[in-house]
């Protein structure tokens, strides 16, 4: 598809020369109209992908790309791609082996994090039974990677048995939290950068997922799931036993950066998950279906920290989801199914953000 350029330019005061254009910025949208009615915090909103299923694009800590997992037409299962968000030009950086889900930025910018299962097998794993309803598949062989930013160089972070992924790293630059199987259950840990130094940081029943840093590093927001004992509980344990989990109900948490002082900010009763921080580290804003009734309509919304506040952020038909905001707080980034030909394609769309 050819490359629609929205052109920004700025006027010199009569008697100058005029000034030099703004940088041209790639929208693969072409004039289809990507602000929905409603979405009073969106402008400027760019298409940066086309095709396929693209989504949790995430930032580089100096603001200059996007690092973000996709399952292309031609490609098998998702891998890992960087995305100039001003040319919309992207490049694969995971091996194009096995599935690979879950990258990051390291702050210094010059090494990447994902996860992946090539390791073990080069082929995709299988896709989940969908006869048990919708599940979300954890793949044991998943561990956590470290690479150049272009890709070369990956190696192993973690080697423990079962699933390991969901990895994102501090600001501050000390810290990686990731979600691991290794003692059981889904939990959440922390480690250092060379993946030394584990700590376990949650203890509870049940799904804790999704994890990011605030932007001082000081707090972890994340989903979570905790079953009830009893019919509850043993369906979720009967179901993580054949590797999968049930993503029905799950609502956002926050706790310090060394797992204390854990508490609850949501309470809706859906499916609310892809939480990240308003820059301000106020607010959370995040992912949820608890408006429709069918459970197949996501917006995006924000929350204070004390659970109030809730504001729908959103109004598109369909998905959208996973929102990031750019280091300065200036953009947010994130996927959506709005101009998809009505197709199932979700794609990668940035906006400048309108506080």
């Amino acid at each position: 598809m050819a490359v629609s350029v929205v052109s920004f330019t700025a006027c010199a005061p009569a008697g100058d020369e005029a000034a030099e254009p703004v940088e041209e910025l790639a929208n693969l949208a072409g004039d289809v109209p990507l602000v929905m009615p409603g979405e009073t915090h969106f402008a400027n909103v760019r298409q940066l992908t086309v095709g396929g299923d693209n989504a949790e694009a995430y930032w580089a800590y100096d603001g200059s790309m996007l690092i973000y997992q996709a399952n292309k037409p031609d490609a098998g299962c998702d891998q890992i791609y960087v995305l100039d968000p001003r040319t919309a030009e992207s490049t694969r950086v995971s091996n194009g082996e096995g599935r690979t889900t879950c990258s990051y930025f390291y702050p210094s910018g010059d090494q990447i994090l994902y996860s992946s299962t090539h390791h073990h097998d080069p082929d995709c794993p299988p896709e989940p039974d969908f006869s048990m309803g919708y599940v979300w598949p954890i793949y044991p062989t998943y561990d956590v990677f470290v690479a150049d930013a272009d890709g070369s160089n990956a190696r192993q972070l973690t080697t423990e048995d079962g699933y390991d992924a969901e990895a994102t790293f501090s600001p501050t630059g000390d810290r990686i939290v990731f979600t691991s199987m290794r003692d059981g259950d889904l939990e959440l840990y922390s480690m250092a950068p060379d993946g030394s130094d584990v700590v376990r940081l949650t203890d509870r029943p049940g799904y804790d997922g999704g994890a990011f840093y605030s932007p001082d590093g000081s707090m972890i927001v994340w989903r979570a799931e905790y079953p009830e004992p009893g019919p509850e509980l043993e369906d979720y344990q009967a179901l993580l036993d054949q590797g999968l989990i049930r993503p029905g109900e799950l609502e956002i948490w926050v706790m310090d950066a060394d797992g204390s002082n854990q508490r609850q900010i949501s309470d809706l009763g859906a499916a609310n998950f892809a939480p990240f921080f308003h820059p301000s580290g106020e607010k959370i804003i995040f992912s949820s279906n608890h408006q429709d009734p069918s459970g197949r309509d996501f917006e995006l919304f924000m929350i204070n920290l004390d659970g109030t506040g809730l504001e729908q952020i959103t109004y598109s038909e369909g998905f959208d989801g996973f929102p990031v905001f750019s280091p300065d707080g200036t953009q947010i980034v994130f996927g959506s199914n709005r101009n998809n030909g009505d197709t199932s394609d979700t794609n990668v769309f940035i906006a400048d953000w309108v506080e």
